[in-house]
């Protein structure tokens, strides 16, 4: 063919290439494997046909449809509990749902007695906890700081690198609880890196969330009372 331009073909294939470089999760890496594989097709077979390079061309093109078409037809078997469908939406949102099955079994569910304590100040936390029912509360120095209900996630600040928490969290009342061990967790993310990005994001709207109503609280107080004037004190 001799209008064939092959620059064109060749600047796609390395394009797509290099926006795959930047591409954490697997399933995105082989979309973009995919992609590079079929837009080199015509380089292939138009410019100076080879069949041993069309060959290798082509099964890079049907190994990763294939492999992409099984995650997919993974994913659509994929079942989760009501509750677990509620962690998911609420913390695991931007991961796919074999992710988060995955993610969600490497943990347990529990009902937890109120009084237990699940961190303790100045310590590692032991897990990531999600409170699924229940009520839970923080304290410092033994004073109470703040209250934890319905669907938070406690220990998501120390969990991933074994800092010691700021404070204790004990439940209010009897519990549903899930929670992951910290060195499953690690040992999960370490094997499956993919994953860290989405799960740090839903930590990071965690804090967010804890910090707002921490700051709703404190703005629902009274102000501290400034004491008598002196105009006022000198009638006392």
């Amino acid at each position: 063919m001799a209008n064939f331009d092959s620059a064109w073909f060749v600047y796609g294939v390395l394009m797509l290439l290099l926006a795959t470089s930047f591409v954490v999760r697997i399933d995105y890496v082989r979309i973009g494997l995919a992609a590079a594989a079929l837009v080199a097709l015509p380089l292939v077979f138009f410019r100076e046909p080879d069949v041993g390079y069309g060959m290798l061309v082509l099964a890079i093109l049907v190994v990763n449809i294939g492999i992409l078409t099984r995650l997919w037809l993974r994913g659509t078997n994929v079942r989760f509990s009501a509750e677990e469908e509620e962690l998911r939406r609420q913390h695991f949102a931007r991961l796919s749902p074999v992710a988060a099955r995955g993610l969600i079994d490497q943990g347990h569910w529990i009902s937890a007695r109120r009084g237990e304590v699940l961190i303790r100040e100045n310590q590692a936390a032991p897990s990531l906890f999600y409170l699924a029912e229940g009520l839970a509360a923080i304290q410092r120095d033994g004073a109470e700081v703040g209250k934890l209900s319905d669907g938070a996630l406690i220990g998501e600040a120390t969990v991933l690198d074994g800092s010691y928490a700021t404070g204790t969290v004990v439940l209010g009342s009897n519990a549903r609880l899930w929670f992951v061990p910290a060195a499953a967790l690690r040992a999960y993310l370490a094997a499956n890196p993919d994953l860290a990005g989405a799960l740090h994001e839903g930590f990071a709207r965690a804090l967010r969330g804890k910090l707002a109503s921490a700051n709703t609280r404190i703005a629902g107080r009274p102000p501290i009372s400034e004491g008598p004037k002196a105009s006022d004190a000198s009638n006392m």
